[in-house]
């Protein structure tokens, strides 16, 4: 088995970067979801769910921290890092509320033009970063604005599985995952526990249950009519009322992963 793909998302819910390489460790993939748009008047997390013309929206990650955002019809724009203690705003994600630094006017005029609505532009330092879910990992886990873990792997067998009862293929990127994991056995990762990548250890902590989101083609940001491959999922990965496909993972200690290193399942 080896590491046959790795994606970062900069920005929550936007266009991912697939990657050759990259360092990773209690946050993940190094800079992965560390930017999140808000709305401008609840201050709640906004993504594809809602609002599909995400997947439109490119927010390369620099060496420094800082974002190129670009989309259809609009100028690029770099957005710095803000400092982590001033001007902070308090939003909400799923059931967290945190306290994060806004990315000031021109980040949120640019942004608020492409979606249409007042928006905000909010980046997450590594001091102020959340906790996972409760009942999940150890207690010094965290994770930045990513759902609620900090690295999601899929076997690339398990897509190949699903796309043959759908009838058509289907992309990974549907799936949003860091590591696709080519080599092993249909669904093989549902029954690991500890695995490695090269030098780093990962711990794997939950199923991940998936939503409507996997209806939207990456490419155009279009929804699928007949709702797949959401409804294929709920047909036959259905547990507890969710459609299972992938696996969250937490990295113990920082290491870099590439693209051909060996996978080793430890448990």
């Amino acid at each position: 088995m080896h590491l046959s793909a790795l994606y970062r998302y900069p920005l929550k819910s936007g266009r991912p970067e697939a990657l050759q390489r990259s360092p990773s460790g209690l946050l993940g993939l190094a800079g992965d979801r560390r930017w999140m748009l808000v709305d401008a008047g609840n201050n709640r997390f906004l993504t594809q769910r809602a609002f599909p013309q995400m997947s439109q929206l490119s927010a390369l990650y620099a060496a420094d921290g800082s974002l190129l955002l670009d989309a259809p019809g609009f100028a690029s724009l770099h957005v710095a890092v803000p400092p982590p203690d001033e001007a902070l705003r308090g939003v909400t994600i799923w059931r967290d509320t945190l306290m994060v630094p806004d990315a000031g006017e021109a980040a949120a005029e640019w942004l608020s033009a492409f979606m249409g609505r007042a928006v905000r532009l909010v980046h997450v330092p590594e001091q102020r970063t959340r906790y996972l879910p409760s009942g999940y990992g150890e207690n010094t886990d965290r994770v930045a604005f990513a759902d609620g873990f900090p690295l999601l792997l899929i076997g690339q067998a398990s897509l190949d599985d699903l796309n043959r009862k759908i009838g058509r293929p289907m992309e990974m990127l549907r799936f949003r995952p860091n590591l696709v994991i080519a080599g092993a056995e249909p669904f093989a990762e549902d029954g690991w526990k500890r695995i490695r990548i090269g030098q780093q250890t990962l711990r794997v902590v939950k199923p991940c249950g998936r939503c409507i989101l996997t209806t939207i083609d990456p490419a155009t940001g279009e929804r699928s009519a007949d709702r797949e491959p959401f409804a294929t999922l709920m047909n036959y990965r259905q547990k507890e009322g969710e459609a299972m496909f992938g696996q969250n993972l937490v990295a113990d200690g920082d290491s870099v992963l590439e693209v051909g290193m060996e996978v080793e399942v430890l448990e």
